[in-house]
């Protein structure tokens, strides 16, 4: 056993801990955390300490890794003692990351794949993350039957958020992991979400298939793969699937855009870098409004809104955004690759790649993207008639074009590509929303 995985081991021992605070009480379990936390700032050498440091922990001979590690574990402990965050949440987090990264370093004994490695983290939390739930909730003697989807649910969004995040910061940032999960599994939970033993089986099934195709035909990065099955799997169980499959419609269409002439556009420069695999970033520039629409949709049946809304302006705004990304997506992907663009702001020739610049070509290419998630929309939403694809299109339209905009004026100086985006797919979803509560008044 190489020292990383007994290191591992060992924090998942220490994250089983976490079991006295349901078993024992909070009293125990701070006792417990705080005897830990003492004995991590004692020990300063010999094969403890070697057993337990990080390389950067060395310099200082401090043990930070198991210091921090059991810091977040109080504060979140204390967060599900004090506010209506669940101790079964709290308990899963905790067995999501300890174990989580255990299975991580065992893998990595095996296989050196990127991707093997992810998918043993992922399987591993939340197996852990489901146990530590039932566990916590068995206590109260709930049906398991009834139980089981929801917490499948919570387990599955944050072993995959973890990913996520062990993607993109270090290996030992387990704090911020953790505190970050269990911030979104108690979203989550908040929004009882209500799903039954086969549609989180298929929702699973669905979003893991697509995410691996889209990583096996490069579309998207191993980040960005976690990030859109992330976002597939809670807009399916918050939203629905007809939510999904306007999700998965740009995903799809947009992801196989940036394959559209790839060799023109690297010999122009204006290729998508690792041959058009979409990063983290880019997916929640363009979806993020998107995400947050999805809340707010799961939250308008509830009383987490300070305000009463409609559901139907969030689904709305949900269309509008995701018509602003596949316009602004097709638009750059299929216009970049003909006669030289000129820019928004003065219709002046510009070189290709150069921010805010547009092409007839392209424009139309946008509006038939908007066009493509209006049908998908008028076909699968009964709220949407006529009046509201069209709205639907107009909005993709103005947001491709406020893309532009900002492109040509504030992008490089102000803003990067991600937050240009972001603002995009914001000023569709709010045009399509206000439009649609705009003819609901007048009408």
């Amino acid at each position: 056993m190489t020292p990383p995985v007994r290191r591992a081991a060992v924090f998942a021992v220490l994250s089983t801990l976490s079991l006295v605070v349901p078993v024992f009480g909070p009293m125990a379990g701070a006792a417990l955390a705080a005897v830990v936390l003492v004995g991590a700032f004692v020990v300063r050498d010999g094969p403890l300490f070697e057993l337990l440091a990080y390389p950067g922990d060395y310099e200082d001979e401090r043990l930070y890794g198991v210091i921090t590690f059991v810091l977040a574990g109080i504060a979140l402990g204390l967060i599900a003692v004090g506010t209506s965050m669940s101790i079964a949440v709290f308990v899963g987090t905790v067995l999501l990351v300890g174990y989580g990264n255990l299975g991580e370093q065992a893998a990595r004994l095996w296989t050196d794949h990127d991707a093997a490695v992810v998918a043993v983290f992922c399987l591993v939390a939340t197996v852990a993350a489901v146990a530590g739930q039932l566990v916590v909730l068995g206590t109260a003697s709930p049906s398991f039957e009834t139980v089981l989807p929801g917490v499948v649910f919570l387990a599955a969004s944050g072993a995959l958020l973890a990913a996520l995040l062990r993607d993109v910061l270090l290996l030992y940032d387990d704090p911020i992991v953790m505190l970050s999960v269990g911030f979104l599994l108690w979203l989550l939970a908040e929004l009882e979400p209500a799903i039954g033993t086969v549609e989180i089986a298929v929702a699973l099934a669905v979003t893991i298939a697509l995410g691996v195709v889209s990583y096996a035909l490069e579309t998207a990065s191993i980040a960005g793969m976690l990030t859109g099955v992330l976002l597939g799997l809670v807009t399916i169980v918050l939203g629905g699937y007809g939510w999904f499959a306007v999700l998965i419609a740009f995903f799809a269409i947009g992801g196989l855009s940036t394959k559209f002439r790839y060799e023109r556009k690297a010999e122009l420069g204006v290729a998508e870098d690792n041959n058009g695999a979409r990063g983290t970033g880019n997916v929640l520039g363009n979806a993020a409004v998107a995400l947050v629409a999805v809340l707010g949709y799961a939250a308008s049946s509830t009383s987490l809104l300070p305000v009463d809304l409609p559901p139907m302006l969030f689904l709305f705004a949900f269309t509008g955004s995701i018509a602003t990304a596949m316009s602004d997506t097709l638009s750059s992907e299929i216009g970049s690759v003909f006669e030289t663009p000129r820019l928004i702001t003065t219709f002046e020739p510009v070189e290709p790649g150069t921010d805010g610049g547009i092409t007839w070509q392209g424009e139309i290419a946008g509006i038939v993207g908007a066009a493509i998630v209006a049908t998908i929309s008028f076909a699968l939403f009964p709220e949407v008639e006529a009046v509201g694809a069209a709205i639907i299109v107009a909005a993709g339209f103005v947001g491709m074009t406020v893309d532009s905009l900002l492109g040509a004026t504030l992008e490089g100086s102000v803003l990067g590509n991600q937050g240009v985006n972001f603002l995009a797919t914001l000023s569709g979803a709010l045009i399509c929303a206000l439009l649609v509560l705009s003819f609901a008044v007048l009408g």
